[in-house]
C-alpha cells in the first residue's frame, strides 16, 4: 500500500509511503481480507487488487465499503498507520482522524462531467504522438456525441507518428473502442466466436418491479433464447455481430494501447482484439476480464425493497468456444510501476509507449 496523492498538509505522509500496517493489523492481513469480498471475472485477482487501490476514480470506493465492514472504526477514534516514509530507515507511527464520505469524495480524480460534454481527453504532441485518455466508456446515458468526436481526432491523425491509447482507469461500458479498430484495420475484422449465454427466457412478472434496467426487451428474450443445456439458453439477436466492418478514411499510423487490470467488459474485450489483430501494441498490466469467458452486455439494476440497497445483475455470458486460460489478457509489453516510480512521479507505462512509437 503506497501513498500517491497528498490530500491533506498536515499530514505527513509523503508521496512513495509505504504504509505497512492499520491499527496494528498488517496491509497483507487487510488484503487476504478483503480479496475475497471483490468482484472479478473468474480467478482474476489482479483485478481485485485494482479494485481495492484508492485512485480518487470512484464515486464510493470499494476499499471504503469492505474496510469498514470487516475491520470498523478504531475504538479509540482515530487510525494509528505504520508507515515507512520515502529515504527513512525505519518505520514511523502517526494517528490520523477518520474523514467522511464528502470530504473522500472532494479528492476524485474524476469528476462526472455533464452529459453533453466530452468526458475524453486529446493531446497532439510535438513528438507526433496523439495521446487519447479514455477513463470511462459508460457513453449511453450521454448526449454527448462521442461518435463523431473520436471519428474528427481520428481524421487528423494524417502525418503523425503514432496513437496512445490510455484505458488504464477504464473498467468499460459501450464498445467505443470499435470505431478506432475499424478507421485502423483497412478490412473487416471477425470476431472471435462465443456462445452468448442467459439463464432465463422470460423475468418472472413478481421480479419485475424491483428490476431496472435500459432495454425492456432484457425482460423476456422471446424467440431470441434457444435451450443450449440444461443450464443455460444461447441468444441468437439478430444485432449481435460477427463482424466489424472497416471503415474510411484508413487511419495509418501504429497505436499502443496502455492497460491495466481495471480493464473489464468492453475493455477487456479491445484488449483481446487488440492483441489477436495485431492492429497495436499493448502496455502495461495483464487486463482484468477473463480470457474463458466474461459477464456484461446486458444488466438489470435490482433493489432490495426495504433496505433500498441495489445490485447489478449481468444477464448475458460470453464464452469462447474453445478452452481458454482463466486469466485477463497479457500485453505485448508488461509494464508495472515500482515504489520508486511512483515516489519520482514517473509514468514508466507512457513513456515505454512513447519510445516504442517513436522506434517504429
Amino acid at each position: 500500500m503506497v501513498v500517491t496523492q497528498m490530500q491533506a498538509e498536515t499530514v505527513d505522509l509523503p508521496i512513495g509511503s509505504e504504509i505497512k500496517a492499520i491499527n496494528g493489523v498488517s496491509v497483507a492481513h487487510i488484503l487476504r481480507r478483503l480479496m475475497p469480498l471483490v468482484r472479478a471475472d473468474g480467478s482474476n485477482d489482479g483485478k481485485r487488487r485494482a479494485l481495492l487501490s484508492v485512485n480518487g476514480v470512484d464515486e464510493i470506493e470499494t476499499f471504503d465499503v469492505l474496510y469498514g465492514l470487516c475491520f470498523g472504526l478504531p475504538s479509540s477514534g482515530v487510525f494509528t498507520i505504520r508507515c515507512r516514509r520515502p529515504g527513512a530507515d525505519r518505520d514511523a507511527t502517526i494517528a490520523l482522524p477518520p474523514i467522511g464520505l464528502p470530504t473522500r469524495q472532494s479528492f476524485r480524480q474524476a469528476r462526472t462531467p455533464r452529459a453533453d460534454a466530452p468526458m475524453w481527453t486529446w493531446q497532439m504532441g510535438a513528438d507526433g504522438l496523439a495521446v487519447l485518455t479514455m477513463p470511462n466508456w459508460a457513453v449511453y446515458k450521454n448526449t454527448w456525441d462521442w461518435a463523431a468526436w473520436l471519428n474528427d481526432r481520428l481524421d487528423s491523425l494524417a502525418g503523425a507518428r503514432g496513437l496512445i491509447v490510455d484505458l488504464r482507469a477504464n473498467e468499460g461500458g459501450n464498445d467505443c473502442g470499435d470505431i478506432i479498430l475499424s478507421r485502423l484495420a483497412g478490412q473487416d475484422i471477425h470476431l472471435p466466436k462465443v456462445h452468448k449465454l442467459v439463464r432465463y427466457r422470460q423475468v418472472p412478472a413478481a421480479l419485475n418491479r424491483y428490476l431496472d434496467t435500459w432495454d425492456a426487451g432484457f425482460r423476456d428474450w422471446g424467440d431470441q433464447a434457444d435451450p443450449f443445456d440444461a443450464r443455460f439458453f444461447r441468444l441468437n439477436r439478430a444485432e449481435d455481430r460477427n463482424v466489424l466492418a472497416a471503415r474510411g478514411p484508413q487511419v495509418r499510423v501504429p497505436m499502443v494501447v496502455l492497460t491495466s487490470a481495471q480493464n473489464s467488459s468492453a475493455t477487456f474485450q479491445f484488449a483481446n482484439l487488440v492483441k489477436s489483430t495485431g492492429l497495436g501494441t499493448l502496455v502495461g498490466e495483464t487486463t482484468g476480464g477473463n480470457r474463458r469467458g466474461i459477464n456484461g452486455g446486458a444488466f438489470f439494476f435490482a433493489r432490495l425493497p426495504d433496505s433500498g440497497l441495489e445490485f447489478d445483475l449481468p444477464l448475458i455470458g460470453y464464452f469462447p468456444e474453445s478452452r481458454q486460460p482463466d486469466a485477463g489478457v497479457v500485453p505485448d509489453i508488461p509494464v508495472s510501476d515500482t515504489i520508486e516510480d511512483l515516489r519520482a512521479g514517473c509514468d514508466k507505462a507512457m513513456q515505454v509507449a512513447r519510445q516504442t512509437l517513436l522506434n517504429t
